[in-house]
């Protein structure tokens, strides 16, 4: 059918940005949001409510509202990338390099700063972080990882008890090398506080089917009260030496030593919120 003079072809449905800032359109409005929804874009939606009323009363340019608003969706993007990155990593504490202490650290501040650019992770070199109870370990290793995944990285925490309920979940189906595969396809994994405990027969198990797996394709950091030459210790002797073979070959040895920082705060009465007296 041929339109006839002075009637619009245009579809309802679309609209421009030079419209939506032409006049105080409430319904123009609304439609732009209707069509945000239809495209997936909640952060440009929540945005718009107040960029476009703004836009509108100073005269932007149609340009400068598409580049505030796409912006905005990008920026909204990647903020819940990185909360569902972090969420998938499964961090124990959350703690970050913000409340990281430096100087208290016994491992030199040449080498920590060396590890924080994270280029051995994209080498696929491995991280050793051994000694005390209570000397940073833990603490250092997920600052590492949180700030792997603020720059764009992938990260997977487990504990070696973590490993022993993998193998054991997947030994009915014979599917553990497929969820060992899963878990390499991050960039970094860090298994946390070996050593604390005797290693049982499925956990070192778990844990030379991920070294092996990670050996020169994906970087690993390892916690441990112990130095990993002494892994046999608490692992059976043949699993224990093929494990040290493949982590330690491209690995990077941290040792921590000095008195607990926990203990040391309790002492100093640091550990808890004084009471009234």
């Amino acid at each position: 059918m041929t339109a006839t003079k002075g009637t619009s072809t245009k579809n309802p449905s679309t609209v421009s940005v030079g419209s939506a800032l032409s006049g105080p359109s409430t319904q123009t409005l609304d439609q732009v949001l209707t069509l945000t929804r239809r495209l997936r874009m909640p952060y440009l939606r929540n945005a718009a409510v107040d960029v476009v009323p703004t836009a509108r009363a100073q005269r932007w340019d149609p340009a400068e509202v598409l580049r505030v608003l796409l912006a905005e969706e990008i920026s909204g993007r990647d903020r819940a990338t990185l909360a569902n990155r972090r969420r998938a990593a499964n961090f124990p504490t959350g703690k970050t390099f913000e409340v990281w202490n430096e100087a208290r650290c016994s491992i030199p501040q040449s080498t920590q700063q060396a590890l924080r650019t994270l280029e051995w992770v994209d080498r696929h070199e491995n991280l050793s972080v051994c000694g005390p109870s209570g000397t940073g370990k833990s603490h250092f290793c997920e600052a590492l990882g949180q700030l792997a995944i603020d720059t764009g990285r992938t990260v997977a925490w487990f504990s070696i008890e973590d490993l022993g309920a993998l193998v054991r979940r997947h030994r009915a189906d014979d599917s553990i090398t497929k969820a060992i595969r899963r878990i390499t396809r991050v960039d970094l994994i860090i298994v946390d506080d070996i050593g604390l405990l005797p290693v049982g027969e499925d956990a070192a198990e778990g844990f030379y089917r991920l070294v092996d797996a990670c050996y020169e394709k994906r970087s690993l950091a390892v916690s441990s009260n112990l130095h990993p030459a002494g892994l046999d210790e608490i692992m059976p002797k043949t699993l224990a030496t093929a494990t040290v073979d493949r982590l330690l070959h491209h690995a990077h040895v941290c040792v921590t030593d000095g008195q607990s920082y926990r203990l040391a705060q309790a002492t100093a009465g640091k550990g808890v919120t004084p009471m009234p007296g």
